[in-house]
């Protein structure tokens, strides 16, 4: 365990793959160069963590082709019969136990249990990721990931009906899943500088929706060979994926010796109400053991705007994961100008939330790192959400073009702040002023944030399962339009402080002419 812990990062060789690149240059790599390398290694790894996620929304509708529209039926009334299933194939087709009376309850119960140990890894993998090699650590992730994802398939030629044998699979896949986002922001972290955080990691946050479209593209297309290569593809492209990034991960800077920006050292903005100091102190005094100490979980949650954004995080991924997981399936079961899509045109139509995802994700860093406020731009996208939820639950079925345009229009809104929040934001409060200089505090900080946002993500698929079979999916997207309204909310005493900050940053000059308009005056009275 000793060659993973980062106390002494100085004695760290450098990645194998970063060591045969500045052989075949004959000199170092640039600090540029370097960056370039985080940023490719860390946008394809955690796009196939994606990629693997998003395979189960595809194939719920082959696993389980007569499900009704009305969804998921509420976990409360299924202890008695958890798990009770026929084997085999039914004449209706699917795969046992999916495709019995209790099929979609089964699905709905897979994506909950996922959804909970990986909200529950978080919390542990962002506390270890700030005391490990966040390389290896990252890459036993992507391994157990594809690992576990691949036999989530192979149960297909294996003619496995056992619920059980699934659940697990996708319980420990979820844990191992848990492992990539702390790492890979606390990376990207450690090389870009909070004042281009925002358009930076909005353009490098398109992994999360490349990732989601490739997913489901793969495996639309795969469903025709047989679902569990669905499965399988994606968890080989994950592993040779962590493969890629065991060899040429770089890090941080102090590991390859690379020398930091210098607007990384006088860096000085702030968040909510925090006073304006350095992001990051110079590297002479981070050397104290002081600012080497990792940040404790309880520390981490006192650090001056996490609870508000890990809160808002909550109901922003509870919006965003409702359409992750059930936007292929409400799709499939919603006649657009009076006919029902196919399986996979539905996913593939489905990707379209994921393109808006890209495009909001963008334009919330590049709006938030123009004006300096990330809590007023991620309040304004949440509560610009509510009416476009309205309008794809209204209008969405009048044709395709309405269909995909609004679908579009919605992942921009409902991505946008979500990209903004898991990215910069968690970043930005990970190297925030209280810590003194002290950059180990990324992970932890990213974890709790998202960890936090994950709990809402498991919530999200269950509530809608319950609501819709009880009611209607009209009243699913009410849900959907009052977390958003809430997240919004949740914001609100940082868009103050952040207003507050505009503000005063306006009188310095009306201030500077009142002296002088002033002392005018009185020279003229004498």
């Amino acid at each position: 365990m000793g060659s993973l812990m980062q106390s002494e990062p100085e004695m760290e060789k450098k990645p194998i793959g970063i060591r045969f690149l500045e052989r075949i240059k004959g000199s170092k790599l640039s600090y540029n160069a370097y960056q370039a390398v985080v940023l490719i290694v860390t946008f394809l790894a955690y796009a196939s963590y994606h990629a693997a996620r998003k395979t189960t929304s595809i194939v719920k509708s082959a696993l389980d082709p007569q499900s009704p529209d009305t969804g998921l039926n509420s976990l409360l009334l299924r202890f008695t019969s958890f798990g009770s299933s026929s084997s085999g194939k039914l004449e209706g087709g699917g795969w046992a136990p999916f495709n019995g009376p209790n099929g979609t309850v089964l699905l709905g119960e897979i994506d909950v249990a996922f959804l909970a140990v990986y909200a529950f890894g978080m919390y542990f993998a962002g506390h270890l990721g700030d005391r490990m090699n966040l390389r290896i650590f990252l890459t036993v992730g992507m391994v157990g990931t594809g690992l576990f994802t691949s036999l989530f398939g192979v149960g297909y030629w294996a003619n496995i009906h056992s619920f059980y044998y699934f659940l697990i699979m996708q319980m420990l896949a979820g844990l191992f899943q848990s492992s990539g986002w702390p790492s890979v922001v606390a990376v990207v972290g450690n090389w870009f500088n909070k004042k281009k955080r925002g358009l930076i990691m909005g353009i490098w946050n398109a992994h999360t929706s490349v990732g989601n479209i490739t997913g489901s593209l793969i495996a639309a297309a795969m469903l025709r060979y047989g679902w569990g290569w669905s499965f399988v593809v994606p968890g080989v492209v994950i592993v040779l994926i962590g493969l890629v990034n065991f060899a040429f991960l770089p890090v941080s800077p102090e590991i390859v010796g690379a020398e930091r920006d210098e607007d990384i050292v006088s860096s000085s903005e702030k968040i909510g109400n925090s006073v304006n100091e350095p992001l990051l102190l110079s590297s002479s005094d981070s050397e104290t053991d002081d600012k080497k100490r990792a940040v404790g979980f309880i520390e981490a949650w006192k650090i001056p705007g996490v609870a508000p954004f890990a809160l808002c995080l909550f109901f922003a991924k509870l919006v965003a994961y409702t359409f992750l997981y059930w936007l292929p399936f409400y799709v499939s079961h919603t006649a657009i100008e009076g006919e029902y899509l196919s399986d996979e045109t539905a996913g593939n139509l489905s990707t379209m939330f994921d393109v808006g995802g890209v495009v909001g994700g963008i334009m919330a860093g590049y709006i938030s790192d123009r004006i300096g406020a990330r809590a007023i731009t991620a309040a304004s996208f949440m509560y610009c959400s509510i009416p476009a939820l309205f309008f794809y639950r209204s209008y969405g079925h009048v044709s395709l073009l309405a269909n995909a345009s609004l679908m579009f229009l919605t992942g921009m809104l409902v991505n946008g702040p979500y990209a903004l929040i898991t990215t910069a934001v968690s970043a930005d409060l990970g190297t925030h002023s209280s810590l003194k200089g002290n950059s180990r505090a990324l992970a932890t900080v990213t974890a709790i944030i998202d960890g936090t946002g994950s709990v809402g993500a498991a919530v999200g698929p269950l509530l809608t399962g319950y609501i819709s079979s009880r009611s209607s999916w009209t009243a699913v997207f009410t849900m959907l339009m009052g977390a958003a309204f809430v997240a919004g909310l949740l914001l609100t005493r940082l868009v103050m402080a952040e207003v507050a900050e505009k503000i005063a940053e306006s009188r310095p000059s009306e201030e500077c002419r009142t002296p002088v308009d002033h002392e005018q005056g009185h020279v003229m009275e004498v």
